[in-house]
């Protein structure tokens, strides 16, 4: 069995800068050998919904903006660079910087975290699309809607992982 150090080295960033998910996961017995994607998933996932409003609240929170001021400064996580230019957010015109800047901006200040999508499998217009259309979602929709993208990018990063044994 993976001891709890190693395991948190490897999964404890699964769900962004949040290694206490995998924390938690691990001391509650949730974790089973042979480590296998939507098992594990799962675990972490139970915790993340578990956890207290503002402890979810801080995990939305520590997600970057998509295309916005650490992308630029190439201050992203290792994941959360490649998921960006895996859907071309890395090299946006001008003008589509501008309103990707504008929306971030907009959610930042109605809903207090930033818009969050899981984008593998999404192009720069599928993610502008879903961005103007939950930009007028109701807070507690968003939230929920904000919490469920999380658990997906949370899933794609644990088969990824899983898949590099």
């Amino acid at each position: 069995m993976m001891d709890r150090n190693d395991f948190i080295a490897k999964f404890g960033g699964v769900f962004e800068h949040s290694p206490w998910i995998a924390e938690r996961a691990f001391d509650h017995g949730r974790i089973a050998e042979p480590l296998e994607a939507e098992a594990l998933h799962e675990a972490l996932c139970a915790e993340f919904r578990l956890a207290s409003h503002d402890e979810r609240l801080g995990v939305l929170r520590a997600h970057p903006d998509l295309a916005g001021k650490l992308a630029i400064a190439g201050d992203l996580t290792e994941e959360s660079r490649s998921e960006q230019a895996g859907a071309g957010l890395d090299r946006l015109s001008p003008e589509d910087h501008a309103r990707f800047t504008e929306l971030n901006s907009r959610y930042m200040r109605d809903f207090g975290f930033p818009f969050i999508i899981a984008v593998k499998g999404h192009t720069e217009d599928s993610i502008l699309a879903a961005f103007e259309a939950r930009v007028d979602n109701d807070p507690e929709t968003e939230f929920e809607t904000a919490c469920a993208q999380v658990e997906r990018i949370a899933g794609f990063r644990v088969a990824a992982l899983l898949a590099e044994e």
